[in-house]
Order: structure tokens, then sequence, then C-alpha cells
């Protein structure tokens, strides 16, 4: 079965103008960063594809987790991408997630390192890793912890 997703676009001009784009509940302004020399309107490209990455590994983090039975207090997501530029080529080379995952009290410190596993093995199995694997490094350096007891 195939899940079909549509986008619109539209664009103002040249290089350095804007456009909208909707996809869904998706619906932004764009154009290029201004550390790139552009308006710095909107979302970019750089960070939809850090943004794809970053959803898909949570939510594949958070469904692994659930069927693990490991009860998660909260989990949060910092995420970074690495943009190279080289001779005015623009190269997205990597993108690192870091997890910070607090479990549930009263659980096995056996259950904290198969989270932990879990973390790293998000990574490969979202579906936005697969379709970057060979161009773009991805990685996941997850922090495991227990929640702190109230005093």
């Amino acid at each position: 079965m195939n899940h079909i997703f549509r986008l619109k676009a539209d664009w103002n001009g040249g290089r350095n103008s804007t456009g909208r784009i909707e996809s869904g509940q998706l619906q932004t302004d764009i154009s290029i960063p201004e550390p790139m020399g552009g308006p710095g309107v909107g979302t970019n490209p750089d960070e939809m594809l850090l943004g794809a990455a970053a959803t898909c590994y949570i939510i594949t983090l958070a469904a692994m987790l659930e069927r693990s039975s490991i009860e998660v207090e909260s989990l949060t997501l910092d995420a970074e991408g690495v943009v190279d530029v080289t001779d005015n080529i623009f190269t997205y080379r990597s993108i690192t997630h870091r997890p910070l995952l607090v479990l549930a009290g009263g659980q096995s410190e056996e259950t904290l390192a198969k989270a932990e596993r879990l973390a790293r093995k998000a990574e490969s199995s979202c579906m936005i890793t697969r379709a970057l694997q060979g161009n773009v490094e991805v990685s996941a350096e997850p922090t495991v912890t227990f929640a702190q007891k109230a005093h």
C-alpha cells in the first residue's frame, strides 16, 4: 500500500525572494536562510530536512519504547544538522539526534540499558534516515536516566 503526500509551492521571483508551501498541516513561508545569503523568511530546506529527520526519529523511538513496555516520564530531543559550503557548493553533511529520555522510577538498570539501545536503534529504523542513507550521516547520542524522586 502506498501513502501519497502532496505539496503545493508558490515562489515570488529569483534566488533571494520568498515563497510559501502547503502540505496537509504544514503551511509556511520559505526562503533561503540569512547565513546563506537569503532573506531568512519562514523556514528553509535545511530546517525542513532536519525537522523531517528529527520528527521521524522521535516518533520511531516513542513507538519502540511503547512496544517494549518501557515507562517514559519525558522524552525531548535536540537535533543538529551540519551543512558544508565548499566552493559555493552546499552539501548536507550530517544530522545528530541528542535525545534526553527520562524513565519513570521503579524500573531496572536493565530497562535503562534497553532504552539506550532502542534510542540508538531508532535512528536506523526511521524511514527518513533510511532515505538519507549514503548521503547524509545520521547518528544518535542518547542520554537516558531515571526520574528523580520528589523529596
